[in-house]
């Protein structure tokens, strides 16, 4: 029936290795891909903080909501900073003090440390024997905590610019051929 001995067995399974390696374990569904955690705060978030803190700039200095506003936008620019490092364990420069220059410092800092993560093993599980947590998942988390702070600025701003949504969907949808000017009748 079975012609393999029991010594057979043995040398087949010397030959499979019972470890795991960090490259050939499957993606985690739960966490995005690192293009688009990048493409996120590059393309969707920087254009939402830009409009957000041009609000926050031309805010009178007496005015009485710049104070909770400046707070919040300096939790944000925090927020970002938590996110870089988690991507990049190491930080070269120094942020400027300015809180615009800081904020727009922190959003590219955090652009190019998740641009340097390697897509392929970067939504991936450590292997079991390392006993070690993936560095995506935290790395998810901060992503999260920043555009929970991002949500915090525009609850903000939208007691100073009612109007801050229209201007955050502005550009949402582009026809590919344009509306006639003229009446179709």
């Amino acid at each position: 029936m079975n012609d393999m001995l029991a010594t057979d067995a043995d040398e087949a399974a010397a030959g499979r290795s019972l470890l795991e390696t960090w490259g050939r374990n499957e993606p985690m569904r739960h966490v995005p891909s690192a293009e688009w955690m990048s493409w996120k705060v590059d393309q969707e978030l920087r254009r939402r903080i830009e409009l957000l803190f041009d609000r926050y700039a031309n805010l009178p200095a007496d005015d009485a909501r710049r104070g909770p506003l400046e707070n919040e936008l300096r939790a944000l620019s925090r927020a970002l900073e938590r996110l870089s490092d988690t991507a990049r364990h190491s930080r070269n420069n120094h942020p400027p003090h300015e809180l615009g220059d800081r904020i727009a410092w922190s959003v590219s800092q955090a652009v190019s440390s998740l641009n340097s993560l390697d897509p392929h093993l970067i939504g991936r599980r450590f292997p079991f024997q390392t006993a070690e947590r993936s560095k995506a998942e935290p790395l998810y988390g901060a992503l999260l905590v920043v555009i929970q702070h991002v949500g915090r600025v525009l609850m903000l701003v939208r007691a100073i610019d009612p109007g801050i949504d229209e201007h955050l969907l502005d550009g949402l949808v582009k026809l590919e051929t344009p509306l006639r000017t003229q009446p179709i009748a």
